[in-house]
């Protein structure tokens, strides 16, 4: 299967001007504690305008309730805070899945990613890391996901090489950093401290092909 490839639904700009993307955030959840390391994906609905199928991880775009002035933001600040990204992540995780973290702080920094440019629907997406609560089971809304299952890092790639899930590139690779880590334990304190730096793909297109390729690849500069 195709890695390198818009995912399901994402049109390309027509007018060469660029949209702004839309601040969201998303919650890897971990489990695995010093002996391993998986974490949950999700299906989303095949009806979804915009990835419909694909197994992602919980998350979704900054409401104007994340940042509400007393929490300390700005409402006209469009969610650009740390705090604001945070209280989206721990909202999404608790309406898709079904899991309740209180602690903001619990949350650690993993990623940013940015749709590419070429892209007419674009989100600026902040990826948080957080040990999954014991005692809580993951329950999904049922509307915009309708699956949910636990996967080695490995397992997940290997699942959507036989065709058995559909995973889109910025989930595939997160999951080939994460392949490599022994445990939670061990990937949450190399996160810890972590200088984390803005990752936007670029879309080539070569006559009617069009292929995803990152910072440092080959094209991406033309």
């Amino acid at each position: 299967m195709n890695v390198d490839r818009p995912a399901p639904g994402e049109k390309l700009n027509a007018t060469g001007e660029a949209t702004v993307p839309r601040q969201a955030a998303t919650v890897i959840l971990l489990r695995g504690g010093a002996r391993a390391l998986e974490v949950p994906l999700c299906k989303r609905t095949e009806h979804a305008r915009l990835m419909g199928g694909v197994w992602v991880f919980p998350g979704g775009a900054v409401d104007t309730q994340d940042t509400r002035r007393d929490w300390g933001i700005t409402p006209g600040a469009g969610g650009h805070g740390d705090a604001a990204h945070r209280r989206a992540a721990l909202r999404e995780l608790q309406e898709e899945a079904g899991i309740t973290i209180e602690d903001p702080r619990a949350l650690v920094k993993f990623s940013r990613w940015i749709t590419p440019p070429e892209v007419t629907i674009r989100y600026d997406t902040h990826f948080f890391l957080a040990t999954m609560p014991a005692g809580q089971e993951p329950a999904i809304d049922g509307q915009e996901l309708i699956d949910f299952g636990w996967f080695s890092p490995r397992g997940a790639l290997d699942a959507h090489a036989r065709g058995e899930i559909a995973l889109v590139f910025p989930t595939i690779k997160h999951l080939e950093q994460l392949e490599g880590v022994a445990s939670a334990d061990e990937l949450l304190a190399h996160a810890r401290g972590r200088d984390v730096r803005p990752v936007q793909p670029r879309v080539i297109l070569t006559g009617e092909v069009a292929r995803v390729v990152l910072p440092g690849e080959p094209g991406y500069e033309d």
